[in-house]
């Protein structure tokens, strides 16, 4: 399956004094790439209260700063799939460049139920096309 990576237009708002994005401005560009690619693999009616996802952990790592007339690219991959869990990997490249990696672990989890859940076999299965290629 391939889903185009999502395109990202930085706003002066995510600027910090020194003219670059701000570290935390890259979280929420995770997500924003998180919902662009989980709208792609379970559609826009999925019930994210009953099968939804918890955010559990967060990794960014700065390999060179975004201005604001760049155009970054985020593509996202998974790592890794565990029965209830999952780790994703992000890459925002601007130019064929990259600028920021980053990888984030999720648990599944029913809000209506305030407990963790088996991943959803359509998620499961919708996120095993997006396995990181190792070549």
């Amino acid at each position: 399956m391939h889903i185009p990576p999502l395109k990202i237009q930085v706003r002066f708002s995510d600027l910090d004094i020194l003219g670059h994005v701000n570290n935390v401005i890259y979280l929420s560009y995770f997500e924003m790439a998180r919902i662009h690619y989980f709208t792609a693999l379970v559609g826009p009616e999925w019930d994210w209260l009953k099968q939804g996802v918890l955010l559990v952990k967060n990794e960014v790592e700065y390999h060179i700063p975004i201005l604001l007339h760049d155009k970054p690219i985020i593509s996202l991959f998974v790592e890794k799939i565990g029965n209830k869990s999952f780790s994703l990997g992000y890459k925002i490249m601007i130019n064929e460049k990259l600028h920021t990696t980053g990888g984030s672990t999720l648990v599944c989890f029913d809000s209506t139920i305030q407990q963790s859940i088996a991943i959803p076999p359509i998620m499961r299965e919708g996120l095993s096309k997006l396995i990181k290629d190792e070549n």
